[in-house]
């Protein structure tokens, strides 16, 4: 067993440091929210009353006069989202195990869950980011009937995970599984998907040919199979210790996903294993070192950029503070191990074939990259991550180690990487702070230097694409699309004609303030740039024309303009009737005190601080 790698140290340490206090804060009120008696036992008889009337009377004898473990189940099922969709049944099947092991189980509540895929490029999209807190806060009106011993997270996708999870740390006297769905199986490849749209930007395949090619790649449930944030959600959760073993890429129509999902309520109960083991509650498990371990575990698999500003607002659940320069460090020396698209031509099912998360997980904590040492929800350990899960009969699991079955295609070991430092670069410059995912763009595209053309919005560069204003090597600064602007919306109509300008030999790249997630292809790309361009941040200053150049080797974003120039230029506000456009419609209005009071999207956007 190798020792812990002195930088992951390092950076741990100063993590603990940096949150002495509001993490000590956090810990003693936990102790003092564990202290208190059982729900049935501690609260009036109409609130007992209340809480037990709905379900079956066997139920309601186990809750209040055995003092069985109840649990509640936090659910993000609805049939919009192909990757929740399974989740309908699992509540029957959450609570048939629960009475078999003399435990009862409640639906808490559901919280919203909206997928980015169908609102994309639409106004619908900018209330995705401030769904995550929602989500947080939806969770804690579930869990505030304080009924509950334990707590079951059902959800997948981009802003469900870190919702949950934000809501379950506020909970984090509670123990705590999250259940996932798994991925669809494949369909249309997701490079073939890319190159239609390529072409449908061009002009070269009318409606009727692109929707036939997205159908055919989102053709069934389960979670896209791009290696986007949905399935880096549940890469980060493996890390993390909070799932069951090996689940999180087991299809939904597999025989063992019930078996799994059985395994979840197990582990809650802290009967999972022959070895005598309570469930840590979440709050403690989720600590420095858990943290790092799903830092580390992103940059190995060149996961979603939307986790920089994702983890950081999960940390400061939990009373932790991380920043960029965190990920940076570890990025330095954390090896990438996965070729996932966008990062590479397979997706996570191959991924799965090829060792998994568990293969990732079991390099990275031999190599001392990952914290070996800490609690997860299994008696064994981070160490039980490394495996994965089969049947062993019609209803018994079994885990094995895992090992890639194609050699090098898809995953490699930490002694042979597919590169020897993580999948994303911190940039910095007199144009802020920004993150670039330089594991997905060809090497000869990690330095671009050319004049600026300034866009207000995304639809505006699509307007200048079509009538051919673009046809040259430039830098695309897409202003106005932070948090506070109008709430962060992700920018992937861009890819398309970015991606043409740049296959017809142009060097091109974007700039902007708002977000490209895990599937911005391989378009150099600065996102969350901060601060933002409507909190005054240097974006403003920008003008049509500058020469601007993003180093990705050197880690910098700079306007190249005199310094004495630069300070002097006037910076541009957002406009009245674009704020007003981009603040009315689609239920935008709502959203009002979230723009106002979100943090930067480095310190994880968050609204509720």
């Amino acid at each position: 067993m190798s020792s812990t790698h002195p930088t992951v140290r390092d950076v741990t340490d100063r993590i603990r440091a940096r949150s002495r206090d509001t993490r000590s804060t956090y810990l003693t009120r936990l102790a003092e929210i564990r202290a208190r008696d059982r729900g049935s036992d501690r609260m009036g008889c109409a609130n007992v009353a209340h809480a037990v009337a709905g379900i079956p009377a066997n139920d309601k004898f186990k809750v209040v006069a055995e003092r069985a473990p109840n649990l509640g189940i936090v659910t993000a099922y609805n049939d919009m989202l192909s990757a929740h969709a399974p989740y309908q049944g699992y509540p029957d099947i959450i609570k048939h195990e629960a009475r078999r092991h003399g435990a009862t189980a409640q639906v808490a509540g559901g919280v919203p869950a909206m997928c980015d895929g169908v609102t994309q490029g639409t106004p619908g999209m900018e209330l995705s980011l401030f769904s995550r807190d929602l989500i947080a806060m939806s969770t804690a009106v579930a869990l505030t009937h304080d009924m509950f011993d334990g707590a079951l997270m059902l959800g997948v996708c981009d802003k469900i995970v870190p919702g949950l999870l934000i809501g379950a740390l506020h909970f984090g006297h509670l123990p705590t599984v999250f259940v996932p769905a798994g991925p669809m199986p494949s369909g249309l490849s997701n490079t073939a998907k890319s190159k239609v749209r390529e072409q449908a930007a061009q002009g070269l395949v009318g409606r009727q040919g692109l929707l036939e090619a997205e159908m055919a790649a989102y053709h069934t449930v389960g979670t896209c199979t791009f290696y986007g944030t949905a399935n880096s959600n549940q890469m980060l959760l493996e890390a993390m210790g909070l799932h069951v073993p090996g689940t999180a890429f087991i299809q939904p129509g597999d025989a063992m996903r019930e078996t799994l999902t059985r395994e979840a309520v197990r582990s809650v109960l802290g009967k999972a294993s022959d070895t005598a083991f309570n469930c840590p509650p979440i709050g403690e498990m989720v600590d420095e070192r858990c943290i790092v371990n799903a830092m580390v575990a992103l940059l190995a698999t060149g996961g979603s950029t939307n986790h920089l500003i994702h983890w950081v607002a999960v940390a400061r659940a939990a009373g932790i503070l991380i920043d960029w320069d965190d990920f940076s460090q570890l990025s330095d020396v954390v090896p990438l191990l996965t070729r996932v698209y966008p990062n590479g031509s397979a997706d996570v099912n191959e991924f799965q074939a090829c060792g998994g998360p568990g293969f990732v997980i079991g390099e990275l904590v031999e190599a001392g990259l990952m914290h070996a040492d800490v609690l997860t929800v299994r008696a064994g350990g981070i160490r039980e991550f490394a495996n994965i899960p089969s049947l062993a009969g019609e209803n018994t699991l079994q885990w094995t180690p895992a090992a890639p079955l194609q050699k090098e295609a898809v995953t490699r070991p930490v002694a042979s990487p597919f590169s020897a430092t993580g999948g994303l670069k911190l940039l910095s410059g007199n144009l802020g702070r920004s993150v670039i995912k330089v594991s997905s763009v060809p090497d000869d595209r990690h330095v671009i230097e050319a004049p600026a053309r300034v866009f207000d919005s995304q639809a505006a560069l699509q307007k200048a694409f079509t009538a051919g204003e673009l046809e040259r090597d430039v830098v695309c600064v897409v202003r106005w699309q932070g948090p506070q602007a109008n709430g962060m919306p992700e920018l992937h109509k861009l890819t398309p004609p970015l991606s043409v300008l740049q296959g017809k030999g142009f060097r091109v790249a974007l700039v902007t303030d708002g977000r490209m997630s895990g599937a911005s292809g391989k378009i150099p790309a600065a996102i969350h740039v901060s601060p933002e361009a409507a909190a005054g941040g240097p974006l403003a200053k920008v003008r049509d024309g500058d020469l601007i150049r993003l180093d990705a080797v050197a880690g910098t974003l700079a306007v190249l303009l005199p310094e004495d120039e630069w300070a002097a230029r006037e910076t541009a506000t957002l406009s009245d009737a674009q704020r007003i456009a981009d603040g009315h419609g689609l239920g935008r209005e709502l959203f009002a005190g979230m723009r106002r009071n979100a943090l930067t999207a480095e310190e994880g956007a968050c609204t509720w601080m």
